[in-house]
């Protein structure tokens, strides 16, 4: 993982890199676990998420609907990893995280590749602020 910033410590700037990892880490379980929930938590009442079919949802009970109907039921063989790949921070409470997401299945791996712009809240928690979610198509 790597990342450009303008923290004013290293310290302060490991300890972010780690609160956004844990939120990809997080949005992983919650996703194996088919936890909507756990899913929704992460994500900033103004949020804007597109999935990688294209849909845009505007704000949390647009993100929760979507959720709460396609996340219990999905069907998939296998697991699907996330990874964040590159992090930058636009300001020391604005990252944005490149992440790779396989799915992992006996048919073939697929792949994904998300942006997450995470805000830090005035708690200190990251959450996730505007998402898009790409598939990544074979050549």
């Amino acid at each position: 993982m790597t990342a450009a910033t303008t923290h004013t410590t290293p310290a302060a700037r490991a300890a972010d890199l780690r609160a956004v990892a844990e939120v990809v880490a997080t949005v992983e379980r919650t996703q194996r676990a088919k936890d909507p929930e756990g899913f929704l938590a992460l994500f900033h009442p103004d949020a804007l998420w597109t999935t990688a079919h294209g849909k845009v949802l505007i704000g949390l009970d647009a993100i929760a609907e979507f959720t709460r109907a396609v996340l219990p039921a999905a069907t998939w063989d296998g697991d699907v990893t996330y990874e964040a790949v590159h992090t930058q921070f636009l300001r020391p409470d604005v990252a944005a995280v490149k992440v790779r997401q396989v799915h992992h299945s006996p048919a073939g791996d697929t792949e994904g590749a998300p942006l997450y712009v995470m805000t830090r809240q005035d708690d200190g928690r990251w959450l996730l602020h505007a998402c898009q979610n790409t598939e990544v198509l074979a050549d």
